[in-house]
């Protein structure tokens, strides 16, 4: 494994030309039928589901034309300015966007698994009533993942950034008429507005301190920045990563966006939001790599976090909420890779396009047993599918093993060089992070077995006059078996002679020097296999002959991992409680103190000129009295002032 490289040199794109002067049409293409799909409303209801997977799958057809036409350049990139997006003062930020080999291989995965997403999505919403309106959502949230990507400065970034949150709140709360996807949608987008904070402030940082948001420049400007600049800035874009990534402690948001429909869950663990924070931290690799503080807090919470996403899985009963907690896993293991910087940034990107094969394979899995299943989704009352459901049974075990990391399955290829990098450290981290790694790749063998191994095998112990398995139509099926094959061959494929690592350099830089692991790259491979075999072999000896239908009385870290290890309770005590209470007092405060005294004055000049309007009776008699009594006072202030009593 190779260690951290020096920052690169100059950072340059070239313009585009030729064909590439149109890759503009990648985000204009799924936001276009976005908006055919919304403003024709009920009109495209027939058709309009049909359009929204034309669209994505046109814009995956041009974005293998943009890559092949990349990959004829000298300089591997092309940059587009198609007009001044704010032009105030000395802040000027071009609506610019960049093709490059990082951003052509997100467009391939978002386009791509998101076409098979959307192809399963027709038969998965057929009896839907709104599913015209969820395609449109659908390309909305694709639109905006690409400007997320193909943006050529932070600020373009941040415009898909913010799109892709809005996108996920309206698709996670897409069934809003139920109590917990209204919930889930906007704990999703307010917890996701914290780590956008975070980014924003880094982006206002950038512009302060190097007047720019321009990738080329501001990557140019890293070295002239100070340490605890650096630090700052990279600490506040790593929040905004952990945000939309669902890593510790932004995580909770992530396993409830399970409430949404499966295609949902299966774009955005797969293909989309979740990987955009990986995206950021690679993109912003000049910035990582020029502080080791910097990358050790990266490289802390992908280790972390993973872990807590491998104890948190193994208790969950949920079909759905297993994945999810699988993605928070998986996501960590990318952490981790492009926190250790250098060579392992190239790694982290190729785990992660490996897991959108086998993530997305085992959603729309999912998806299909619940199909099946009369929408079931607790794992202890599936059992014995393999015999109903034999396409969903095979396809779902090549993502299971391809996740657990069993060579020679994308998983293995992907997952098991991130372990040997993390024992690369050149101190006692190393056996730290190292085995974080090992232990996490033992702890997802059990709980994903588990997952399988209930869902599909032992006893069957659904209830008969409920639930009639069967296997999924072939609008279902079909991506389930391309995404298969995917699962099996997308990581070989992907290190091949080093094929995907050296069409990132351009982007991720050349690695620095090779230092050799504390432990032999044999030993350390052959340590992960042994605890991803026991890891499965003990899930298969514990569950094959099924388990309890209810949950059973469990051990302090069962019972922690149920609760999500009391994340959810600590953020309701020390951020929701607390919020909650001052929000009731400065309600108290405007109504009793501020409106309170408007009020009162009010009430009190009210009240006074009641009061004073007694008087005007409307007899002239009275109004005579008044003049005397008036007089005689003014005549007797008069004499007594004369007299000397007032004196």
């Amino acid at each position: 494994m190779n260690a951290p490289a020096e920052p690169a040199g100059e950072v340059a794109y070239a313009a585009a030309s030729g064909l590439l002067g149109s890759f503009w049409l990648l985000v204009a293409i799924p936001l276009a039928s976005a908006a055919v799909l919304l403003l024709l409303g009920r009109r495209a209801d027939r058709w309009g589901h049909w359009l929204g997977v034309a669209a994505i799958g046109a814009a995956f057809v041009l974005g293998l034309t943009y890559f092949f036409q990349l990959r004829g350049l000298e300089n591997k990139s092309a940059e587009l300015s198609l007009w001044d997006f704010i032009a105030v003062g000395d802040l000027h930020v071009d609506f610019g966007l960049l093709f490059d080999p990082l951003a052509a291989v997100f467009v391939l995965l978002i386009t791509g698994v998101g076409f098979l997403i959307h192809l399963y999505a027709v038969e998965y919403m057929a009896h839907d009533e709104g599913r015209r309106r969820f395609f449109a959502y659908f390309n909305l949230f694709v639109a905006a993942m690409l400007l997320l990507v193909l943006g050529n400065n932070y600020v373009m970034l941040y415009f898909g950034w913010e799109g892709v949150g809005l996108a996920s709140y309206l698709l996670i709360s897409f069934w809003y008429g139920r109590p917990s996807a209204a919930t889930a949608g906007k704990k999703a987008f307010l917890m996701n507005r914290v780590g956008d904070a975070g980014l924003a402030i880094g982006i206002f940082i950038m512009f302060a301190t190097l007047g720019t948001t321009q990738y080329d420049e501001v990557f140019n400007g890293v070295g002239s920045l100070t340490g605890t600049t650096v630090l700052v800035l990279g600490l506040l874009l790593l929040l905004g990563a952990a945000g939309k990534s669902g890593q510790f402690p932004l995580q909770a948001w992530l396993p409830d966006a399970m409430e949404g429909p499966t295609p949902v869950s299966a774009l955005i663990h797969a293909a989309t939001m979740v990987t955009a924070g990986v995206y950021l931290i690679a993109r912003s690799n000049p910035v990582f790599s020029a502080n080791s503080t910097l990358q050790l807090v990266v490289v802390s919470v992908g280790a972390l976090t993973l872990l807590l996403g491998c104890i948190i899985g193994a208790a969950k009963d949920d079909i759905k909420r297993v994945l999810a907690w699988s993605t928070v896993s998986q996501i960590g293991y990318m952490f981790l890779g492009v926190g250790l910087g250098g060579g392992a940034y190239a790694l982290a990107i190729i785990h992660l396009l490996a897991h959108g094969f086998f993530k997305a394979n085992m959603f729309l899995g999912a998806g299909s047993v619940m199909h099946g299943m009369n929408d079931q989704v607790d794992i202890r009352r599936f059992g014995g599918l393999s015999k109903y459901m034999k396409v969903t049974w095979i396809t779902f075990m090549m993502g299971w093993l391809a996740i657990i990391g069993l060579p020679p399955l994308s998983g293995y290829f992907s997952k098991e060089p991130i372990i040997v990098a993390a024992f690369t450290r050149d101190d006692w981290t190393a056996w730290l992070f190292g085995g974080a790694a090992l232990l996490g790749a033992g702890l997802t063998a059990f709980y994903m077995t588990r997952l399988f191994v209930l869902t599909f095998h032992g006893p069957k112990r659904w209830t008969e006059d409920i639930e009639h398995p069967h296997e999924s139509p072939k609008l279902m099926t079909i991506p389930l078996i391309l995404l298969a094959i995917g699962s099996v061959v997308a990581g070989g494929l992907m290190v091949w002679n080093d094929g995907l690592a050296s069409w990132l350099t351009p982007v991720l830089g050349e690695a620095g020097e090779e230092h050799h692991a504390v432990l032999s790259h044999t030993v350390i491979t052959i340590l992960s296999l042994v605890v991803t075999i026991a890891g499965a072999g003990l899930a298969w000896s514990l569950f094959r002959n099924g388990t309890a239908t209810e949950p059973q009385p469990a051990g302090v870290l069962v019972t922690a991992a149920r609760r999500n290890l009391y994340t959810d309770a600590f953020n309701e005590a020390v951020f929701e409680k607390p919020g909650i209470f001052l929000t009731r007092a400065l309600v108290f405060l405007d109504n009793r103190g501020i409106d309170g005294l408007v009020n009162g004055l009010a009430a009190a000049v009210g009240g006074g000129s009641g009061r004073l309007r007694r008087l005007q009776t409307g007899f002239v008699r009275s109004y005579a009295t008044s003049i005397l009594t008036g007089a005689l006072l003014v005549v007797a202030a008069f004499l007594a002032v004369q007299a000397g009593w007032l004196a």
